[in-house]
């Protein structure tokens, strides 16, 4: 069990997402940034599928009950254990009564935060999401708030080693392995594909989409984000009908200034879309912050296709690392370590 001692600006369980439910009116909601949850999740050796904690701009001050191995990984707020910093992106073993506290947010917007087996709350439609403004999924529906009690399902270390050394060392934390991450490419525009509605905007509008930057504006959140910079018209007024929306949709309203749908964005939504972002890239703009530039360049289908087959490609090489560190040496291995 994790208590929580101080709930940070919005910590919340997400998950993959909520999907089959868009035709009720349902959002799909999920994680801000994919990348980020799956890789912690394959750190701790649990399905990319179990939701993690998203924490946004402020983390939360956490106290695990038990032994638990976690992964903490995308946006840098310099957590800690015991004054003792705590590494992004390696599966780490805390000891029991450990307090995890975060600082300042130095880079980037979300930290996921995962923990070996999961945490252990029932599903909603199939996912363990939190959709806040439903007040459904995740934990209690909501947010965290000081003084929650986290379940969490039973699980071991995870790495064979790890406890042996907590054990041996008597430090609040181990680190269970440091691994060879993919490397994120970070192209300087993010890439994205022409929407249906393409052809219906200006061409000085298409110009300006691929060629000036945009703001995030503060009022931007996981619903959608809001981008400020060039005005982009149509041609002509446009009259919709309603379709379903997808994460990274970029729509365009009445006032020319475009919207970035997120991962709680509608079910359905009737304005132009004169873009998609492609999925590899919507995590570089997840973890933008309001007042961050933003610049755009198109890709073709195939293009995206295989950007995001070599990102799965590289995700199933770390996976293949873990699997490896995890899996237990043979017993006379285990004897010679005793004996050392």
């Amino acid at each position: 069990m994790i208590r929580v001692l101080k709930p940070g600006a919005l910590t919340q369980l997400q998950d993959l997402g909520r999907y089959g439910y868009q035709r009720y009116g349902v959002p799909v909601n999920g994680v801000m940034d994919e990348w980020s949850h799956r890789v912690a999740n394959i750190l701790v050796g649990n399905d990319e599928t179990v939701a993690t904690l998203e924490c946004t701009l402020t983390g939360p001050t956490l106290q695990f009950q038990d032994e638990r191995l976690i992964a903490l990984c995308g946006a840098d707020m310099r957590a800690s254990v015991e004054g003792v910093m705590l590494p992004l992106n390696e599966p780490v073993l805390l000891r029991r009564g450990a307090t995890l506290t975060f600082g300042e947010c130095r880079r980037g917007a979300r930290l996921y935060l995962a923990v070996r087996g999961g945490f252990d709350v029932e599903p909603v439609m199939g996912s363990t999401s939190t959709f806040a403004r439903g007040h459904f999924g995740g934990f209690a529906g909501r947010a965290l708030v000081k003084g929650d009690r986290l379940p969490l399902r039973a699980a071991d270390a995870g790495y064979p080693r790890a406890r042996r050394l907590l054990v041996q060392c008597g430090t609040p934390f181990v680190s269970a392995g440091v691994f060879d991450l993919p490397a994120q490419e970070t192209p300087e525009a993010l890439r994205a594909v022409r929407g249906p509605q393409w052809q219906a905007f200006t061409e000085e509008a298409r110009t300006a989409f691929v060629s000036t930057p945009f703001t995030v504006d503060s009022q931007s959140d996981r619903m959608g984000y809001r981008l400020r910079g060039e005005v982009l018209k149509l041609t002509q007024p446009l009259e919709m009908i309603s379709e379903a929306t997808a994460f990274g949709t970029v729509q365009v309203p009445p006032d020319g200034n475009p919207i970035v749908l997120m991962a709680d964005r509608q079910s359905a939504g009737g304005y132009p879309k004169i873009a998609y972002v492609a999925s590899v890239d919507l995590p570089r703009l997840a973890q933008s912050l309001p007042g961050a530039t933003l610049s755009f360049a198109t890709v073709d289908m195939a293009e995206a296709q295989g950007l995001y087959l070599a990102r799965e490609a590289a995700l199933a090489a770390l996976r293949e690392q873990v699997t490896v560190a995890m899996t237990p040496p043979p017993e006379n291995g285990d004897a010679a370590d005793a004996d050392e």
